[in-house]
């Protein structure tokens, strides 16, 4: 018989059930880029990583289900692709499921291996995600990337993600003040961490200046100011807490998981330089863990655009509304600071390969808290926040994570 600790309440669909603690036991990433590999070889490399990472050893075969997070960029796989996956990676037998959410949809794969664990249901879950997009043709690149917004109308109006994210940025340059310098500083201060991350796609630093005059995407988003098409696979090991404690002595606790969603469509928000998905998961990821963000010592938010992480940073309370832009520019968020963001270099240094950016985020907060960041690693972490944005906006998970 599986043991059973509750630890805490926990408000799940609807009503109030005991939950279990959960522990991330390993955690594996592929390097992200422009990779000649397949998707199933990407998602294997990050899989094996992940088990080899369990101090004491797990095979594949103790793994109990699987959730994959992917969009199925490009078509390849639409039907199947947890099976089609995990077979590669050595689990046939597992039962496996796609999770699909946008951009977010690993955040979400990890969030739904997290209530199974919590709830009693297995106690050896694997969650990661996968992204195949360099193989594309830029038209069908921006084809598989219009999917995740509102179709109905900002897709077929020509709005692209760059476009809908240039509107919010000039909405907010409008009622806050904020600076083309502000949105520059986000770009810079991630490829400074990201030049430090031996699988980032792009490891190199860039200055100010350049950020400032790089080609323009969408006034006033340039070329610096967006993230990048990439390919990468990501997975990780939960655990019940009597399976982690027998896997490992330095297990990463999910102290909250959290996800809301908004509406899809620009137009019917209440306002654009809010993401209320953010909020609320936000929100609800502090109550749970019982902490605030004052508590947190490292974040990896969703900087799909500059403007983004600038949003992330008022939505989840780091900063009052306006303030984003301010606090990255002073300097406050980089590494040797209380609060290091995006340490891993975030989706604009390190890559946005869609399915597998959430579980990533994870997995640097893995490194993190177990003080195996390297040259990035934030001395002392001990609290660490993910947050993982679908399409712009409409979909949000925040996962809160302490050390062991």
């Amino acid at each position: 018989m599986r043991p059973a600790r509750p630890q805490r309440s926990c408000r799940e669909a609807g009503s109030t059930v005991r939950m279990r603690r959960v522990a991330i036991v390993g955690s594996g990433m592929s390097a992200f880029g422009a990779r000649a590999e397949t998707p199933r070889e990407l998602f294997t490399e990050a899989v094996h990583e992940a088990l080899g990472s369990v101090d004491r050893g797990l095979a594949l075969g103790d793994v109990e289900e699987a959730w994959v997070g992917s969009l199925g960029f490009g078509g390849a796989q639409l039907g199947n692709l947890g099976a089609y996956l995990v077979e590669q990676a050595g689990g046939p037998s597992i039962p496996a499921r796609r999770v699909e959410n946008a951009c977010a949809s690993s955040g979400f794969a990890v969030r739904d291996a997290y209530l199974a664990v919590a709830s009693g249901a297995v106690d050896v879950a694997l969650a990661g995600g996968l992204e195949k997009m360099t193989d594309l043709t830029p038209v069908h690149q921006r084809y598989w990337l219009g999917v995740s917004g509102d179709t109905a109308w900002e897709r077929l109006a020509g709005a692209t993600f760059p476009g809908v994210y240039a509107m919010i940025a000039r909405r907010h340059m409008h009622e806050y003040g904020t600076t083309r310098e502000h949105l520059a500083s986000v770009a810079v201060k991630n490829h400074a961490h990201g030049a430090k991350n031996p699988k980032a796609q792009f490891r190199r630093e860039i200055t100010l200046e350049k950020a400032l005059s790089a080609p323009t995407v969408a006034a006033p988003l340039t070329v610096l100011d967006c993230c990048s098409t990439t390919d990468g696979g990501s997975a990780m090991i939960l655990a019940s807490e009597a399976r982690a404690r027998a896997l490992t002595d330095t297990p990463v606790w999910i102290e909250a998981s959290a996800a809301a969603t908004d509406h899809l469509a620009l137009h019917d928000r209440a306002s654009l330089t809010t993401l209320a998905a953010t909020e609320r998961a936000g929100r609800a990821a502090f109550e749970r863990a019982g902490l605030g963000p004052r508590d947190v010592h490292v974040a990896e938010v969703h900087d799909c655009f500059t403007i983004a992480e600038i949003l992330a940073m008022e939505d989840l309370g780091f900063a009052k509304k306006g303030e984003g832009g301010p606090l990255v520019a002073s300097g406050a968020t980089r590494l040797g600071n209380d609060l290091v963001v995006n340490a891993s270099g975030g989706l604009k240094a390190k890559g946005h390969p869609l399915g597998a950016t959430g579980a990533a985020q994870v997995h640097e907060l893995f490194l993190q808290l177990r003080g195996a960041a390297g040259p990035r690693q934030r001395a002392g972490a001990e609290v660490g926040l993910a947050h993982n944005v679908g399409g712009s906006g409409a979909t949000c998970a925040v996962h809160v994570l302490r050390r062991g």
